[in-house]
């Protein structure tokens, strides 16, 4: 059988939320669905999840949490298998280690202690830094369907090698959905001041905006033939590249790269603004 979409719920409006979307992610390709509540305490903290259940919270215990997000899934996709763990420990140590055998983790973001929801749930970031598969992340503002009468996937590349693992990724979500793949490559506009690329003797100098579109299309290089997609550079900052991409899109995918010296991923700056702000689901793939 296939690695199940793992899916962290701690009975909150955004996890239950991500429970939708899972479901219907995990019809789409034909997966099963496993729901994990992981948590030191026996007893869940919050008010959404009591009033549905019409218990005070106290006596909301984590079976609950997990009970009521299976309920939620079945009802959302029936012929989906789902199956259901509580974990004595530490959200975000538990699901890295679950990704370890999964297809992709989906977790639903919120800011811990009322944190606005600007503030993105150290969870989430945690998890995408260090996982294993996949991550996708859906803030309490986005959609929980997975696609849109008009959507697309929007796909952000560096024109690196190491973006293979998120091209093919982007690939079979637009393909499952439908949709066409968006690819957004944005460069920096140089200063005035700014060195020259070096060039060996006698080979033309290439502008910066004709060295982003050669990184773009080596970074396709492998993408089906077929592949209904859009290309394009944009000068700007990367983050807000895609930031202002990723408006009415169904989801945004970018790469993460390991780094010498650290633990699983190092999030860079422009994943964790993407994480913070932007207006679609965002998948994070370890490269």
């Amino acid at each position: 059988m296939a690695p199940p979409l793992i899916v962290g719920v701690d009975g909150s409006e955004p996890s239950l939320r991500a429970v939708d979307w899972a479901a219907d992610e995990a019809a789409l390709r034909g997966l099963p669905l496993r729901l994990v509540h992981a948590s030191l305490w026996e007893r869940y903290e919050g008010t959404v999840l009591a009033e549905d259940l019409g218990k005070p919270s106290e006596q909301v215990m984590a079976e609950d949490v997990v009970e009521t997000a299976a309920r939620r899934a079945h009802l959302r996709r029936p012929e989906v298998e789902v199956t259901t763990d509580v974990l004595p420990e530490e959200p975000e140590y538990a699901l890295v280690r679950e990704s370890r055998t999964a297809t992709a983790v989906v977790l639903g973001s919120r800011g811990r202690s009322g944190l606005t929801e600007a503030v993105l749930g150290s969870v989430g970031v945690t998890v995408a830094g260090h996982a294993h598969c996949p991550v996708i992340v859906l803030r309490k503002n986005h959609d929980d369907r997975v696609r849109s009468a008009t959507g697309r996937v929007v796909l952000g590349v560096g024109g690196r090698r190491e973006d293979a693992a998120a091209v093919r990724f982007a690939v079979e979500e637009a393909r499952l959905r439908g949709v066409p793949l968006e690819v957004v490559r944005a460069r920096l506009r140089p200063g005035p001041e700014a060195p020259h690329h070096a060039v060996e003797p006698g080979e033309p100098v290439a502008s910066p905006a004709e060295r982003a579109a050669e990184e773009l299309t080596a970074a396709l290089r492998d993408i089906p033939s077929g592949t209904a997609s859009r290309r394009r550079t944009v000068e700007g900052p990367a983050h807000r590249a895609l930031i202002d991409a990723s408006a009415g899109a169904d989801l945004l995918v970018i790469g993460a790269r390991r780094r010498e010296g650290h633990y699983g991923l190092a999030l860079g700056r422009v994943a964790r603004a993407v994480l913070h702000h932007t207006g679609c689901p965002v998948a994070v793939v370890p490269e």
